[in-house]
């Protein structure tokens, strides 16, 4: 089980730990220890399971269901994650609510890589990696057992296949005798070394010149995260002989993804993205030129559905085979921005925008953001989808009626900050919930008919309690500028709101990110040892209109960081909390705000800690995945074509905190990953060396196989534990309701 019980919680339940309390254990009691170990305390928060997947089973008369998730969590010990399965029977009852039970023990899931259920829910399709040989398997279940197994790699039709988004699916086909998915293209393997190679030795006759040296070709791949994919293509089972094929027609400069069977299994719906002149970094840029893409099987013709130079991705398809849904942005631009909600008619291939871009944020409406729509999202109706964005520093699920064009918030009194819906399957949603202070909880409701769906009525599967004593709220900024738009941040507070508490400032990376109020392990365990956390989402962020996210352009290294020092005065005036040790802790472009703030205010922040820190904006260019950022962000035009001037580079450095780096006087801990491709972690060595020659106190964690975002349960636990530590070594230990130390 998750957790079992605790005195005093709501849910009667309590936190898992591997140090065991004892029954009459308080909340006071259990923080204390918490703040007393950083390590103990974000491995009891990192324990709670995050739900990956959920697919729906019906039974006759669709009044019992089969609710199958797939979860995972870190297994600390073991530096991995685990992994398992859960089931559990959904029974509607007489009032039209639900009724939840667990039908099985939890089921670790070994060495599997994606799993998709059929529309029916009478079969599951399940890629895996063969531990030993390394071959990737595509396998069949149903209720008598297996039924199919490839061998993909003994095969040979194409490379590996694609796990990762944007490109990864598994899609099943409405007869469900068909999966379509997405792999790299096949490749030659380089040619061994031949006699003739060897100075002396003759050459045999059938070797062809043309082919010489071809093993150290260069290949372009997808940047950060993707460096292993280059070509994606579009490939399907047919399970009636168990046959692979590699499907022709697309045209050479697309690299496809996100697939899906066309109305009658005639043709597939997929997402092409443009791969020439030559590509750019795809991981969190929405912004690549991309189109919808249908391929007729029959006679291989590939029609394009959306607009020729655009950005289009994310199609789903009503349950009644008339409409397909997809995202649109604008090509180019900042890399994540307000996006359009579009719907084409299959029969007519007439498209209509149902949601445009929102350029001012309203109190109903504050934009459509993301990277996809969820997998399941339409109602049975066929009229009525859902979907999961930020408005502002939530993220809530829309009801979105595709007739009217009209929008129902589906969470917005919801105490909970984040939501995601995991599927809608006739009519039955389920989805997780979750808040600064609470790790997620799955729940379930019944979808209403159109008009009467609020309020929505959620029931709880598996519940989590809230952190002791942790709170968090909301500060809305205003900007001292006239015209200026209101920006927010998310203040956690420990235990004990009379004692002035230490301020670790957290600027998100991005920048056009957000921090949304939902769980995250490490901030919580932050509070709990004592700390308060800002999390500020400056001017810029998503979730606010697209006019604030364009608001930045041209004005990096100020506006946001304005923002940051605006928000960390607001928060000094109304809150409780030390103005005498405050602290940095941020990564990637909010690592360069961090940074701009030391350089600003030198006796401000007695501690640092940045991962993956931009600093050297010009360095960039020539090192980073996506060099089109490094112009746009300064509002300098931007073409596939473009090499730098000294004018522009000149700028750039101005803009940089490695220009003024010299003034830090912060104690700085950098984290960087070496296989980083978006910011090269030169640039936290050069920054290191600077602040080493000036005397600064500064220690350099070099991760040999993390990338940027350091993820990973081995590595993302060493870097909690190092800033934690960190950080109580230069703000000292917090003070615990009067009865801890104060540090100076």
């Amino acid at each position: 089980m998750w957790f079992g019980s605790l005195p005093g919680l709501s849910s009667q339940r309590r936190w898992p730990s591997t140090v065991e309390q004892g029954p009459m254990a308080s909340a006071t009691e259990q923080g204390m220890e918490a703040a007393a170990s950083p390590v103990a305390c974000y491995r009891e928060l990192s324990q709670f399971p995050v739900v990956t997947r959920a697919a729906l089973g019906a039974t006759t008369g669709l009044q019992t269901f089969l609710l199958y998730t797939e979860c995972s969590r870190p297994d600390l010990p073991r530096r991995r994650l685990l992994r398992f399965s859960r089931h559990y029977s959904l029974q509607r009852t007489g009032d039209g609510g639900l009724a939840v039970s667990q039908t099985a023990l939890s089921t670790e899931i070994h060495h599997q890589l994606l799993s998709q259920d059929s529309p029916s829910g009478q079969h599951r399709a399940v890629l895996s990696r063969c531990p030993r040989q390394g071959h990737e398997l595509l396998e069949v279940w149903g209720s008598g057992g297996r039924s199919h197994s490839v061998d993909l790699t003994a095969l040979g039709q194409h490379g590996e296949v694609y796990t990762e988004r944007p490109f990864a699916c598994l899609a099943w086909s409405h007869s469900e005798t068909r999966l379509l998915y997405v792999a790299e293209k096949i490749r030659p393997k380089p040619r061994p070394p031949s006699p003739w190679d060897v100075p002396g030795a003759a050459r045999p006759a059938e070797e062809d010149d043309n082919e010489e040296g071809e093993q150290f070709v260069y290949h372009e791949d997808w940047g950060e995260a993707l460096s292993t994919r280059s070509v994606a293509v579009l490939c399907a089972l047919d399970m009636e002989d168990s046959s692979i094929s590699v499907l022709e027609g697309v045209p050479e400069h697309l690299s496809s993804g996100q697939a899906l069977w066309s109305p009658e299994d005639r043709g597939v719906v997929f997402v092409g993205w443009w791969h020439e002149p030559f590509r750019l970094g795809l991981n969190a840029c929405t912004n690549r030129r991309s189109g919808i893409f249908h391929l007729d099987l029959a006679s291989r013709h590939c029609e394009l559905l959306s607009s020729e130079h655009g950005v289009a991705f994310s199609p789903r398809l009503s349950p009644d085979g008339h409409h397909l849904l997809y995202l649109e942005g604008d090509l180019g631009g900042p890399h994540r921005q307000c996006l359009r909600l579009r719907m084409l008619t299959w029969q007519t291939r007439q498209t209509v925008t149902v949601l445009d871009v929102v350029q001012e944020p309203t109190e109903a409406f504050t934009g459509l953001y993301g990277d996809a729509l969820p997998p399941r999202c339409w109602a049975a109706d066929s009229r009525r989808a859902i979907l999961g964005t930020p408005q502002k520093s939530r993220t809530d699920l829309l009801l979105v009626d595709t007739e009217t064009a009209t929008i129902t918030n589906l969470t917005a009194r919801s105490s909970k900050g984040c939501w995601e819906l995991l599927t809608l399957q006739w009519d039955l949603l389920v989805a997780t919930c979750s808040a600064p202070h609470c790790p997620p909880s799955l729940v379930v409701a019944v979808l209403p008919p159109a008009g009467q769906e609020l309020p929505l009525s959620w029931v709880p599967v598996e519940d989590a309690p809230t952190v002791p004593g942790v709170t968090w709220k909301t500060l809305t900024v205003q900007p001292p500028c006239s015209g200026a738009q209101a920006f927010e941040a998310l203040l956690m507070s420990p235990p004990d709101g009379t004692v002035p508490h230490p301020l670790v400032v957290c600027p998100h990376g991005g920048p056009h990110a957000v921090f949304d109020a939902r769980w995250r392990p490490g901030m919580a365990a932050l509070c709990q040892m004592g700390f308060a956390v800002l999390l500020v989402n400056y001017r810029g962020s998503v979730g606010f209109g697209q006019a604030s996210i364009s608001s930045l352009i041209s004005c990096m290294g100020e506006q946001d960081v304005a923002d940051t020092q605006l928000a960390v005065k607001q928060a000094l005036c109304s809150e409780a909390l030390d103005p005498h040790r405050l602290a940095l802790l941020a990564g990637s472009h909010g690592a360069f705000i961090a940074l701009h703030l030391l350089i600003r205010e030198p006796e401000r922040y007695k501690a640092c800690a940045l991962r993956s820190p931009v600093s050297n904006l010009p360095a960039l260019l020539g090192t980073s995945d996506i060099p089109d950022w490094r112009y746009t962000s300064l509002g300098l035009p931007y073409s596939f074509e473009r090499v730098p001037h000294a004018e522009e580079l000149a700028i750039m450095l101005l803009r940089s905190p490695i220009a003024q780096a010299a003034q830090v006087r912060t104690p700085v801990l950098l984290c960087v990953g070496a296989r980083d491709r978006r910011v090269s972690p030169t640039q936290a060595l050069e920054l290191y060396r600077v602040l080493r020659a000036k005397g600064v106190p500064v220690r350099l964690l070099w991760y040999p196989e993390g990338g940027h975002a350091l993820a990973g349960v081995e590595i993302e636990a060493d870097v909690f534990r190092n800033c934690a530590r960190w950080l109580l070594q230069h703000l000292g230990q917090p003070q615990q309701g009067g009865m801890g130390q104060h540090s100076p």
